[in-house]
């Protein structure tokens, strides 16, 4: 499963990226998870089975819900709290929850 994260630059999301890798790895799951610049989002949904974006991006939120769901990938915004506290674990539970 490949879960793509994306923010304005592909940078801000990298800590939380290695945080959600954590815990992933702590229930042992079979996951990629990989943040990109959501100027990448038409490739991103070629290959990404969910689709989370950063919060500060919200207000692109139409415009990428629509290609998410012409494609057919699930999309969500990361709960801001969790996002704020790099949360891994719930950040995971969130992407987790669309599949």
């Amino acid at each position: 499963m490949k879960i793509t994260l994306l923010c304005a630059l592909g940078m801000s999301t990298s800590l939380l990226v290695e945080r959600m890798k954590e815990a992933a790895g702590k229930r042992e799951l079979d996951v990629e998870i990989e943040a990109h610049s959501v100027d990448d989002i038409d490739a991103q949904l070629k290959s990404a089975d969910v689709v989370l974006i950063g919060p500060q991006i919200r207000y692109k939120k139409n415009e990428l819900f629509k290609k998410a769901d012409s494609a057919r990938v699930p999309i969500d915004i990361i709960e801001m709290r969790a996002y704020g506290t790099t949360d891994g674990e719930k950040v995971l539970d969130q992407a987790l929850g669309l599949i």
